[in-house]
């Protein structure tokens, strides 16, 4: 048996494209995963010859959260592991952003996951092995987010109570975060101006690619793992390829170049 075999796992935004990723690794390493988000998904989310069981749900409302957990104890009799993935913001202009929009995006962003893991806290520390959490948070968070203040600044408080958790929490309950970089999908190919502008904004990374889900999961998966990560609590993981370079120096290279 596998590690994760029998163990419970509730992964929010689940459907969407780094959350399927997420389901997807835990199902191919033989965990039960529960799928929450406010759209079923069009296809069905498996791995391993399993299938994910999908909870309709908007997290930002707390009630919507508490059935949640109750769903999953209901059928699962346990949770062992709780990945915060829902999240997002669109671009908006912080002249012009609407009190209404910037409530909506920390509720979505900091809120939200920070009320599940309250609720998820009793149950995540019943087992004989400590529960875990893991919250996806984003280099918006460390570092500024123009376009995004609100997204940014949810997720910075987001990493700031994955440490706060942790202290509270242990030793029943770890609890990390993942800081993730620029992530490859569709929708980025068109912010960033079409296939050109976005290979460009990809060869700026160290790794001369952006992440795709498999890297998120995985990473997901390796601070879940009590023969890996048993002693780590309160951390930050980075997943951004080996971050963003300045900009300033990819100016300085452009000038120095001979006409």
């Amino acid at each position: 048996m596998g590690e994760y075999e029998g163990k419970v796992v509730v992964v929010t935004g689940g459907a969407g494209h780094i959350g399927r990723g997420i389901c997807e690794a835990f199902l191919e390493a033989g965990a039960q995963v529960i799928a929450s988000g406010r759209k079923e998904p069009a296809q069905p989310i498996c791995g391993g010859g399993h299938e994910a069981r999908f909870f309709s749900a908007d997290i930002r409302d707390p009630t919507a959260s508490q059935a949640l957990v109750d769903f999953t104890l209901d059928h699962y009799g346990r949770l062992d592991i709780l990945v915060n993935n829902a999240g997002g913001s669109p671009p908006v202009a912080s002249a012009t952003a609407s009190p209404r929009l910037t409530e909506k995006i920390i509720a979505l962003n900091l809120v939200a996951p920070l009320v599940l893991a309250q609720q998820a806290h009793s149950a995540l520390s019943a087992g004989e092995a400590p529960g875990c959490i893991v919250n996806i948070a984003s280099v918006s968070g460390a570092r500024p987010s123009p376009g995004t203040t609100a997204y940014g600044a949810a997720k910075a408080g987001l990493l700031s109570s994955t440490r706060s958790l942790a202290m509270e929490w242990g030793p029943t309950v770890r609890v990390n975060a993942i800081v993730v970089g620029l992530v490859h999908n569709d929708a980025g190919v068109e912010h960033y101006g079409g296939d050109k502008g976005f290979q460009r904004v990809a060869d700026m990374l160290p790794l001369r690619r952006m992440a795709y889900p498999v890297d998120v999961a995985n990473a997901v998966l390796m601070l879940c793992s009590e023969e890996k990560a048993a002693y780590i609590s309160g951390a930050a993981l980075e997943v951004d390829g080996g971050g963003e370079v300045p900009v300033f120096l990819h100016l300085a290279a452009e000038a120095s170049r001979p006409d």
